[in-house]
């Protein structure tokens, strides 16, 4: 499961408690959260976000920077974060197969984020073709419209029961997908 954090709840000083405290509730494994942040949010008094994100990750949590490449992308931040996955913005993806550039960007988030030892999220896949081109770079996780539109909280758990379990396709390589492609 994963859950964006904003800036606000950032500056919470019981934010560790409270995350601690859901999980407890929904009777959830700590490491099956990964909670979210924008690189925007290292610019914000560093000191006090840095403890806040190795407090959370204390609690057994794993930490994502979401919408990677569009904000203060400081090299000298994410190798000191305690993040254990970069999620690439959809605006590249979606600009891949269009500009080298894009493709350029999105090769070297893959790897950079292998260097440092991060799984990778492709945000915005919407075709089987970026799919394809993500999973012949290495990308390791996919989500976007062409696995599914979101599902509102009530409706999850019959759409996870309903969903037909993913079939390995040659084609996808190390990319690994929850669900299956929406009908065209």
């Amino acid at each position: 499961m994963s859950v964006n954090l904003s800036s606000r709840q950032l500056q919470e000083s019981d934010l560790e408690t409270e995350v601690a405290g859901a999980l407890r509730s929904a009777r959830l494994d700590p490491t099956n959260l990964l909670l979210e942040i924008t690189e925007s949010l290292m610019v914000d008094d560093t000191d006090q976000i840095m403890g806040r994100l190795r407090g959370l990750c204390a609690t057994g949590v794993r930490l994502a920077i979401d919408d990677f490449g569009t904000g203060y992308s400081s090299l000298a931040y994410v190798s000191r974060l305690p993040v254990q996955v970069l999620k690439i913005d959809r605006s590249f993806i979606q600009a891949m197969g269009r500009s080298v550039e894009a493709a350029a960007v999105v090769r070297a988030i893959l790897s950079l984020a292998a260097s440092l030892g991060f799984s990778v999220v492709a945000e915005g896949i919407e075709d089987a073709e970026q799919l394809a081109e993500l999973a012949r770079l290495g990308c390791g996780f996919g989500q976007g419209y062409y696995f599914s539109r979101p599902v509102p909280a009530e409706g999850l758990a019959r759409f996870l029961a309903e969903a037909p379990k993913p079939e390995p396709l040659p084609v996808l390589g190390a990319l690994r997908v929850v669900g299956s492609p929406s009908p065209a």
